[in-house]
């Protein structure tokens, strides 16, 4: 996984300096269907996780094809650090997450709250909130909750509305955004 940690260069690090200059010339395809709107033809995700302290800052698809070593990346970084247990995520939610993040404009990374969900925790979680879904689509691997200290909640749910590709919760007292690739819905306030 790449990390703050990491001070070498290495072929993940080369790999992202060499598509980072391709993603400044990459051409925004905002008109383009669902989840692929606003993505290009490089897709990169950024996050950080307050509760293991890593950072992830991968591109996990270039030119139509995901690419295995980064979605392997990315379902580690979003494992439920209560179980240590992992899910493959669903790539359409990744999709979701970097094309809202690219229509907000933003280099800032995602400060992910919650990605998979073992069973247990998702149960720990319900039996503490009425907001837990007792079928969320976390326990899947197809949901992500999400923050951005630059942009505010309705910023961060426009965006995801605006792919037209899945569940957009609003969560305004807790300060995040939950995005889904289940069927597409809003709530909250």
């Amino acid at each position: 996984m790449t990390t703050t940690a990491d001070s070498g260069i290495s072929r993940r690090r080369l790999l992202g300096i060499f598509a980072a200059g391709i993603v400044a010339a990459a051409p925004t395809y905002s008109n383009a269907f669902g989840l692929l709107r606003g993505a290009g033809d490089v897709r990169r995700v950024r996050m950080y996780s307050g509760r293991s302290g890593e950072s992830l800052d991968t591109i996990y698809w270039i030119d139509g094809k995901y690419i295995p070593e980064a979605m392997a990346e990315i379902n580690h970084f979003m494992r439920d650090v209560r179980t240590g247990s992992t899910m493959k995520m669903d790539a359409r939610t990744i999709d979701i997450m970097a094309a809202a993040h690219n229509l907000m404009d933003v280099t800032e990374p995602y400060m992910l709250l919650s990605g998979y969900r073992s069973p247990q925790t998702n149960a720990a979680l319900r039996s503490r909130s009425s907001g837990v879904a007792r079928n969320s689509l976390h326990m899947k691997g197809q949901a992500a909750d999400l923050r951005l200290k630059s942009r505010s909640v309705s910023q961060m749910a426009r965006a995801a509305e605006a792919c037209a590709s899945g569940g957009v919760g609003r969560y305004s007292r807790s300060n995040f955004v939950h995005m889904d690739c289940g069927p597409v819905r809003t709530w909250g306030g």
